[in-house]
C-alpha cells in the first residue's frame, strides 16, 4: 500500500506565517513604547497634581530632546521602606561612675560592719551575725587597698609570712605574744604556728590528734575549725590532704580571718549565734574547737546540735581547752574547779543526748564520734527525750535559717552496720567517685551520667582557660580561688592538682537543686551565698574569681553593678576573673568593667564562635589608697 504526499504551494506557506510576524512586530512596538514612557516618568520625578495634558506633552518632548544619555543612569533605585514610624528621641546611655572609696573603708565588710552590729541584740552574739546594708546604704565606690599593698607571698611560703602593709594590725602580736600566733619582723608578719592550746606548734598538735584518730588513711578529708584564730590548725592540715574551713567572728581578735586568708588558708567570717552555719548537713568529717570560747552546753546544747547537723555519720568532734583537763589547768584559767567541772559535765550530757560516743580523752584533747546511723539513737530517745528529732525542716537549708533545739535525723538505713546517707570513698578517689546524694537519687534531676559528663566538661573548660589566661596556667600564681556558682564542683575538681584551694559557692537562689552537699561529698569545701548581698570575707582575700552564668541567674533580682562592686571588693589587685554568660550580658559587664580599672576581653566559647555563651577574661589593675603624711593629709606619690 502506498501513501500520497501532499505539497503546499509557496503562497499557502506565506499566508500561514503572516499572523505570527504581525503579532511579533506589534509586541516589539509596544515594548519599546512602554520602555520610553518608563524612562520619561522616572527621570521627571512625581507628576504634578494639576497640569494639562498639553504641558505634559511639551515637557516630555523637551526632556527627550535635551537630556543627555548619562543623566538617565545617575539615579539609583530606592529599596528603602517609606512607611515606618518616626524614630524615638535619642536617650543617652548611663555611664557608670565608680570612684574609689575613702581609705577608711579599706577593710570594709558590709554584712559584718561594726557600727551597724551595735544596733542588734547582744544575747547569743546575735549582733555578730550577718546584718547586711539595705539598698540605699550600699556603697557605690571601689574599696581601695592600703597604701604600700604588695602581692602576697606564694604558697607554701605564705603559710609562714604575710606583708604588714596588707594587714596593718599589731593587736594580735601584743595580745597573743606568749602564744606564738603571729609576730612582726620588719615589713612582714611571721606565723610560727602556735595557738592557745598548742604552744609546741600546730604541726605537733595535729600529730597528737593523729595518735588518737587516723588522719592518714583518706577517711578524713573535710574539716571545720570554729573560732579559728589565725587558722594555723587548718594551715598545717593541708599538708596532710585535709581541707578545713576556718571561721571566727569579726573583731573578736582584730583581723584573724583576714590573716588566715592572707596566708592562703580557707576561712570565712562567721559565728555560732542564732542561725545555722552556711553549710549543708553531713558536710564535714571532723569538727574542731581549741579554746574557741563557745558555750557548748548552754541553750539546751543548741550549738552542739548544730555541729551534729553538719558532721557526717561517723564524724569526729575534737575539743581542747576549757573545760578539758581542768584538773591541771583551772588555776591558770582563772576559774574555779567546780565551775569547770560543771561545764564539762554539761557537755558530756549533751553529747550523750546526741547519741555521740566519747572515744578518748588524753591530756588536753577530748574526742567524740557521731553515730553512723540513728537506729540505736531512736532507742536512746526513749530515755533522753530531749532533744527530739526534727520533723519538718530541710536539713540542708542553711541561709538565715534559725537554729532549733531538735536533732537532725540521719537518712534511714536497714541494718545497724549501714552508714546513713551512703558510704563515702576515701580521698583522693572520693573526688571523682559518684557522690551518694546522686547515686541514691535524692537530688531530683541529677543522674550519675550527668555527674560524669559534668566532670569531663570542666576538665576541657579549664584546659581552655589555661590556654588563654597564662596567669591561671602559671603554677603558684594564684592560691585563693572562688567559684561563684559551683553546681557540682566541676571547676574545683579540674584544678585539684594545682597548689590552690577553691571556695565553692552554691547560690541560695539555686535551691531547687541544692548541690552543696555533693560538693562536700567530693571532698571539696564551699558555702551558701546570696550574691545580692556581700560575702562574709574581708577585702582583697581572693586571687581569682570564676563566675558561670551568675549574672543571668541574678537578672531582675539585683543590680549587675552591685555584684561587680562586691567582686571588686574581695578580689586582690592584679587578681583575675573569668565570667561565662550570654554575649549580651557580657557586653553590659564589659561596659562597667571599663570604669572599674579592670582590663578585660571577651573571647569565644571553647566550642567555637557560633555559641551565644562567651567568656570574659579580666584582670584587676594594681592601685591603692593615696599616701598620707603624719597629719593624715593625702599626698600624691
Amino acid at each position: 500500500m502506498s501513501m500520497a504526499v501532499t505539497r503546499l504551494s509557496p503562497s499557502t506557506l506565506w499566508n500561514s506565517k503572516m499572523p505570527s510576524l504581525f503579532y511579533i512586530t506589534l509586541i516589539a512596538i509596544l515594548c519599546a513604547t512602554f520602555y520610553l514612557v518608563g524612562i520619561w516618568q522616572h527621570s521627571l520625578g512625581p507628576i504634578p497634581n494639576s497640569s494639562s495634558s498639553s504641558s505634559s506633552s511639551s515637557a516630555a518632548a523637551g526632556f527627550l530632546i535635551s537630556a543627555p544619555c548619562s543623566s538617565l543612569q545617575s539615579n539609583q533605585l530606592d529599596f528603602l521602606p517609606h512607611h515606618l514610624p518616626p524614630d524615638p528621641s535619642p536617650v543617652g546611655a548611663r555611664v557608670p561612675h565608680l570612684p574609689p572609696c575613702d581609705p577608711s573603708f579599706s577593710e570594709y565588710t558590709p554584712c559584718e560592719d561594726v557600727q551597724r552590729s551595735l544596733k542588734f541584740d547582744r544575747n547569743m552574739l546575735i549582733y555578730r551575725q550577718r546584718h547586711c546594708p539595705e539598698k540605699k546604704e550600699l556603697l557605690n565606690c571601689r574599696i581601695p587597698a592600703p597604701y604600700g599593698y604588695k602581692v602576697p607571698f606564694r604558697w607554701p611560703e605564705s603559710r609562714e609570712f604575710a606583708w604588714f602593709a596588707n594587714v596593718p594590725h599589731k593587736e594580735l602580736t601584743v595580745e597573743k605574744k606568749n602564744q606564738n600566733w603571729v609576730k612582726v619582723e620588719g615589713e612582714r608578719f611571721t606565723f610560727p604556728g602556735g595557738g592557745t592550746m598548742f604552744p609546741r606548734g600546730a604541726d605537733a598538735y595535729i600529730d597528737d590528734i593523729d595518735k588518737l584518730i587516723n588522719l592518714k588513711d583518706g577517711s578524713i578529708r573535710t574539716a571545720i575549725d570554729t573560732g579559728c584564730g589565725v587558722a594555723s590548725w587548718g594551715a598545717y592540715l593541708l599538708s596532710r590532704n585535709i581541707l578545713a574551713v576556718s571561721f571566727a567572728p569579726r573583731d573578736t581578735h582584730e583581723a584573724q580571718v583576714q590573716f588566715a586568708l592572707e596566708r592562703g588558708v580557707p576561712a570565712l567570717i562567721g559565728v555560732l549565734a542564732s542561725i545555722r552555719l552556711p553549710y549543708p548537713s553531713r558536710a564535714f568529717d571532723m569538727a574542731h574547737c581549741s579554746r574557741c570560747l563557745i558555750p557548748w552546753g548552754q541553750y539546751d546544747g543548741l550549738y552542739l546540735i548544730e555541729v551534729d547537723r553538719i558532721l557526717r555519720p561517723g564524724g569526729y568532734w575534737i575539743l581542747s581547752g576549757p573545760p578539758i583537763n581542768w584538773e591541771n589547768h583551772w588555776k591558770g584559767w582563772n576559774r574555779t574547779a567546780d565551775d569547770l567541772k560543771a561545764e564539762q559535765s554539761l557537755i558530756e550530757t549533751v553529747a550523750k543526748r546526741l547519741c555521740w560516743k566519747k572515744i578518748v580523752q588524753k591530756n588536753d584533747l577530748a574526742i567524740w564520734q557521731k553515730p553512723t546511723n540513728h537506729i540505736h539513737c531512736k532507742v536512746i530517745k526513749k530515755v533522753f527525750k530531749q532533744p527530739r528529732f526534727c520533723q519538718t525542716q530541710n536539713p540542708d537549708m542553711a541561709w538565715y535559717t534559725k537554729l532549733e533545739t531538735c536533732l537532725t535525723p540521719l537518712p534511714e538505713v536497714f541494718n545497724i552496720k549501714e552508714i546513713a546517707g551512703g558510704q563515702l570513698t576515701k580521698w583522693p578517689e572520693r573526688l571523682n567517685a559518684i557522690p551518694p546524694r546522686i547515686s541514691s537519687g535524692s537530688l531530683t534531676g541529677i543522674t550519675e551520667k550527668m555527674f560524669v559528663e559534668n566532670t569531663e566538661v570542666w576538665k576541657k573548660r579549664v584546659a581552655y582557660y589555661k590556654k588563654i589566661d597564662y596567669q591561671l596556667a602559671e603554677t603558684g600564681r594564684y592560691r585563693n580561688l572562688l567559684d561563684m556558682n559551683a553546681y557540682l564542683g566541676g571547676f574545683a575538681a579540674a584544678v585539684i592538682d594545682d597548689p590552690v584551694w577553691v571556695m565553692n559557692v552554691v547560690p541560695v537562689e539555686a535551691d531547687q537543686i541544692n548541690t552543696l552537699g555533693v560538693v562536700y561529698e567530693r571532698g571539696l569545701i564551699g558555702t551558701y551565698q546570696n550574691w545580692c548581698e556581700a560575702m562574709s570575707t574581708y577585702p582583697r582575700t581572693y586571687d581569682f574569681i570564676h563566675a558561670d552564668s551568675i549574672f543571668s541567674l541574678y537578672k531582675d533580682r539585683c543590680e549587675m553593678e552591685d555584684i561587680l562592686i562586691e567582686m571588686d571588693r574581695f578580689l586582690r589587685p592584679e587578681g583575675s576573673v573569668i565570667i561565662r554568660d550570654d554575649v549580651d550580658v557580657l557586653l553590659e559587664i564589659k561596659n562597667i568593667l571599663d570604669v572599674m580599672q579592670w582590663d578585660g576581653r571577651i573571647v569565644d566559647h571553647e566550642k567555637g564562635p557560633h555559641e551565644r555563651e562567651k567568656i570574659l577574661f579580666a584582670v584587676k589593675q594594681y592601685w591603692t589608697a593615696p599616701k598620707q603624711n603624719q597629719q593624715g593629709i593625702k599626698t600624691l606619690s
